[in-house]
């Protein structure tokens, strides 16, 4: 589990007094570019005085919950996470009288999530450090045609073990339930020459320095490092989706604040802005209509030819227990 902090650190910070500038809530995310237009698109805009915080940390909601002291009214969390939470009761249930799901994509909304954004593991390149770029799983798992380091995404979450099976040959719509020895062999093969990442920005570092001149990202942080004058391969071949999604750990004391805000969050105007600065794909079905065409070609919900849907539900039955052998194998 990403960021799990010690008892001792919350307990530290529980009894700290009120922020000194009241807020109607808080909003927690991942930092970075990320949050940075979260707080942009949604929170200067939803009619609300929101705090940010974060970065997000699933140990951090959980004990907060148990110990009855919820300091964070509204969280950005990995999709899997928010299935697995709300059936573990760590979340509020939403209040669909508030926040209309009508035109919210289907995949990700649950009694207590609605998305926050759509995103692609996709096949990142500086191409100014290498003489050629992989442009599938297959070619990133290939040393011997492209020597070097490669980056990867460290926490137990969709992207990497699929990549692995899709680089082993295993076929798109064959990948689940996941063959967790076959993905781990296939990892053995290219283990020495991993760079872990395990933020946006550190992924951003890693390949703008070269120092992994290529690996598999998040599709925005690509976008966000093109503009920056780096000169990035962005291959789409196989891409792994998933989705963000906003929920609101149990016992929020400010619940009528947070559902306005997602409510706000998830609509088509919130959420093509937000698209627009990030390069993340809306939940919103509307926001397309609202956005320049030819930026809206350019985000994961355009390039469905060669897509890969990460199952939600089987990570979040499976998340536990992968994550124990996946953090077990990068021990060794």
């Amino acid at each position: 589990m990403k960021n799990v902090i010690a008892w001792a650190a919350f307990a530290a910070t529980v009894g700290l007094a009120a922020p000194a500038c009241a807020a109607d809530m808080v909003f927690v995310s991942w930092g970075g570019t990320t949050q940075d237009a979260q707080k942009a698109a949604w929170a200067e805009k939803a009619g609300l005085s929101v705090l940010q915080d974060g970065p997000t940390d699933y140990g951090k909601i959980k004990a907060m919950v148990e110990a009855g002291k919820v300091t964070w009214d509204v969280v950005d969390v990995e999709g899997d996470y928010a299935v697995q939470a709300g059936d573990a009761g760590l979340l509020e249930k939403l209040d669909f009288s508030v926040i209309d799901k009508s035109k919210l994509d289907p995949r990700f909304v649950t009694d207590y999530s609605v998305g926050s954004f759509y995103y692609s593991f996709v096949i990142g390149c500086n191409q100014d450090a290498v003489k050629a770029c992989p442009k599938t799983w297959a070619d990133l798992f290939d040393t011997a045609k492209f020597p070097g380091k490669r980056a990867f995404y460290k926490w137990s979450a969709p992207g990497v073990i699929e990549a692995a099976l899709l680089a082993d040959g295993v076929a798109a719509d064959k990948l689940y339930p996941l063959d967790l020895d076959r993905a781990f062999k296939k990892l053995d093969t290219i283990k020495k020459d991993i760079v872990w990442w395990t933020g946006g920005a550190q992924s951003q570092q890693l390949l703008a320095s070269a120092e992994a001149p290529f690996g598999s990202f998040w599709n925005g942080r690509l976008t966000a490092l093109e503009k920056t004058g780096v000169k990035v391969s962005t291959s789409w071949d196989g891409n792994i989706t998933a989705a963000d999604s906003l929920v609101v750990p149990k016992g929020s004391k400010n619940k009528a604040a947070a559902m306005k805000f997602i409510a706000y969050a998830s609509s088509a105007k919130a959420q093509a802005e937000f698209a627009a600065a990030s390069g993340y794909a809306p939940t919103n079905l509307g926001s397309p209509a609202l956005m320049d065409p030819a930026l809206a070609k350019t985000l994961p919900d355009q390039q469905t030819a060669k897509q890969i849907n990460a199952d939600m539900t089987y990570w979040a039955k499976n998340r536990d227990a992968i994550g124990t052998r996946w953090y077990a194998w990068q021990a060794k």
